[in-house]
């Protein structure tokens, strides 16, 4: 008798988001609560995970970014039309105040912004001296230029304030979590006394800060662990609320426990695919702030060995039934040197096929589906390849998603375009997916991985249809695509009619990739992370290695008994 049920037509659909209800939990986890009344989850095992919440300025506490987004505007068309009319041999393109502004202006320091954009239109001027006089034509003069351009529409026009987003903050210092801001400005504190704010954080980090102190600005995370380190809480603990692409990246590559993107407009994508773990479109969808602990990251150092609990799963599993779903490698066989060499032991195959007798089992990789297929070799499970872009399984189930095709044109120019420029570094590897490219770099001497990271940003850069995105030594390309290994669980846990209160759905996986389905299956599921290192993590339990891997899945087929009763 199949495992499987029979699938059912449902879904997500292409656009849309997830609902978060703050204050009782989400109507998902309410749903499945566990028998106490609450969701299984890292608050269970911590009275409180997010202490703390670091603001960014523009764009989430004031609307001054429409100010800033001006002021670019007016300085790069004067710039650039001037340039064209003296050069004569280049059309005047303007600045273009949206999606210029957004992709190499927006939460960088002045003077980065200034030499982003140059650059993205090929234009390369001495970066000068702070000093340099508004009509210098260096990076730092245009820079000055723009400042005094935006102070000038500050005292003109003021600034408007996002009344949900004070709100919010003010409910925050009330329930006894620490507030900060973080901003690239060097105008911070005028703006904060135009918008009556003066008092609201008292702990900031602006770009004059940052000059003083010598820290980097955003995309790196320098000025939001100083505020972290002022408020004395670490990362972990604290959350990040941006609007930019840059400073969502440097929430993420600090490590911090929560990353909540706010877009104003349009669906969010960027701000996701950046590393943003919620999305919300003003600050009272977050209510009060209950929820900032309803999906936190632990340091997998301080999770559960899965294998010290089976008592807790084999009580979970008198009364559920599993759901199974495994990454292919580091999780079923260990990481290796080139792609091709990873190949499934006998002995793990043994103990998948006896788990898939018993309940259903999914393969959910960054690889190909035909080639996870191929490796594996077993009949009766769902094959979900290229991160979740593409599905298949028993029964005639069959998912390709809807808008993959699309970027198979970006695809196949970022990879022609990635194999030349790492084809004189030893070691690089470049794979091509169907729906992915991965570069390889584990073979690659320390010292050239930089080239190597270099390569790849400059083709992300290039082609904006897809984004970068990294797992154990490897850079990967993926489409700009609001999908990932955690919403192709929920669309199969759906599809397949496995998303009930008496199933149990369990993912398995060793990369930030896999972080997706930790995040997804919180309240819901559970996430085991194949780790010995230490770094944040939203799963529930560690298993140190694919030794333990096969022993745990061997635990579940002995607890699951017989299959034929």
């Amino acid at each position: 008798m199949s495992v499987w049920p029979l699938a059912r037509n449902a879904g997500l659909q292409e656009g849309e988001r997830d609902v978060i209800q703050i204050g009782g939990g989400s109507a998902r986890q309410a749903e499945h609560a566990t028998d106490e009344g609450r969701p299984m989850s890292h608050a269970d095992r911590q009275e409180r995970t997010i202490d703390a919440v670091i603001f960014d300025l523009d764009g989430v506490v004031t609307r001054t970014a429409r100010l800033h987004a001006a002021a670019w505007k007016r300085l790069f068309d004067d710039y650039l039309a001037q340039r064209a009319a003296q050069r004569g041999d280049e059309p005047f393109q303007p600045f273009d105040a949206d999606e210029d502004y957004r992709r190499f202006v927006d939460g960088k320091p002045r003077y980065e912004g200034v030499r982003s954009f140059l650059e993205s239109r090929g234009i390369a001027l001495p970066w000068g001296d702070p000093a340099d006089p508004p009509e210098a034509k260096t990076v730092c003069g245009l820079g000055n230029a723009k400042n005094a351009l935006f102070q000038q529409l500050l005292a003109s026009g003021g600034v408007e304030v996002f009344e949900s987003s004070v709100a919010f903050i003010r409910a925050l210092k009330e329930n006894g979590i620490k507030v900060a801001l973080v901003s690239s400005s060097k105008n911070t504190a005028a703006v904060l006394a135009s918008a009556g704010l003066g008092n609201l954080l008292e702990v900031r980090v602006d770009g004059v800060e940052a000059a003083r102190l010598g820290l980097e600005g955003k995309p790196h995370p320098d000025t939001f662990l100083e505020a972290a380190r002022r408020l004395g809480v670490e990362p972990a603990r604290a959350a990040v609320v941006e609007e930019a692409i840059a400073g969502v990246a440097a929430g993420r590559a600090g490590n911090f426990g929560l990353v909540i993107g706010v877009v104003r407009s349009g669906d969010g994508i960027e701000l996701r695919a950046g590393g943003a773990d919620i999305v919300v479109s003003d600050l009272k969808e977050l209510n009060d702030g209950a929820a900032l602990w309803a999906r936190p990251r632990m340091d997998a150092a301080a999770l559960p060995n899965a294998l010290d609990r089976a008592a807790e799963f084999r009580a979970r599993l008198a009364r559920k039934r599993p759901a199974v779903f495994l990454d292919y490698d580091g999780t079923l066989t260990p990481i290796v040197d080139r792609p091709e060499l990873a190949v499934l032991s006998e002995d793990m195959r043994a103990v998948v096929r006896g788990l898939a007798e018993r309940c259903p089992v999914a393969i959910v990789s960054g690889r190909d589906r035909a080639d996870v297929e191929r490796l594996v070799a077993l009949d009766g499970l769902v094959y979900a390849g290229s991160h979740g872009f593409d599905i298949a399984g028993p029964g005639g189930l069959r998912k390709e998603h809807e808008r993959a095709a699309a970027f198979l044109p970006a695809l196949d120019r970022a990879e022609e375009r990635l194999r030349r420029e790492v084809a004189g570094i030893d070691g690089a590897l470049v794979e091509r997916k169907k729906f992915a490219i991965a570069v390889h770099y584990r073979l690659v001497a320390d010292d050239q991985v930089a080239r190597v990271e270099s390569a790849v940003e400059a083709v992300a850069a290039e082609i904006t249809d897809l984004r970068r995105t990294a797992a154990k030594k490897v850079f990967a390309l993926r489409p700009r695509v609001d999908w990932d290994k955690g919403r192709a669980v929920l669309w199969l846990l759906t599809a397949l009619g496995l998303d009930r209160e008496n199933v149990l759905p369990l993912y398995l996986g060793d990369d930030d990739t896999d972080e997706d389905a930790f995040a997804a299956l919180n309240g819901r599921g559970l996430g085991i992370l194949v780790t010995e290192a230490e770094h944040p993590t939203a799963a529930d339990y560690v298993l140190a290695n694919t030794e333990e891997v096969g022993r745990f899945l061997g635990e579940l087929v002995a607890i699951l008994g017989d299959p034929t009763r």
